[in-house]
């Protein structure tokens, strides 16, 4: 069975540079908890697995699931590694909260090289739905 991950999007980052920032900010030790409204239902198949990180449009780092938590305020925290791993980018639309990504896609690489275009030059490209 091929290896479960999420993506989500790091709202109000420019690049991978100031996502790397936000991470060591929120790190507490060895470890990243990311808050969610919903516990995932596949929460057991995360485990291992990854959160990729999207940044204008594309996956740029992923940091591992390490498990899930309840939270007092009723929300879940995701806990992750607080080691962010920089990935070749990827392209990938923008979502509201968390979305499951297969193990087959988050392992390929792209080949096409959209993923190494400027990012405002792909935002563009995104926007008139041309990439």
């Amino acid at each position: 069975m091929p290896q479960l991950h999420l993506t989500k999007v790091a709202f109000g980052c420019r690049d991978l540079d100031a996502l790397r920032v936000r991470v060591a900010a929120r790190a507490e030790g060895a470890e990243l908890r990311v808050a969610t409204r919903m516990r995932p239902k596949r929460a057991a198949e995360l485990l291992g697995g990854n959160l990729f990180w999207i940044v204008k449009h594309r996956i740029v780092g992923c940091n591992e699931i390490l498990a899930f938590e309840d939270r007092e305020d009723g929300r879940i925290n995701i806990v992750c590694s607080a080691e962010l791993v920089a990935v070749s980018p990827y392209p990938k639309r923008a979502h509201q909260g968390w979305r499951y990504f297969e193990s087959d896609a988050a392992g390929s690489a792209d080949e096409s090289g959209v993923g190494e275009l400027p990012p405002q030059l792909y935002g563009r490209l995104s926007a008139l739905a041309l990439v």
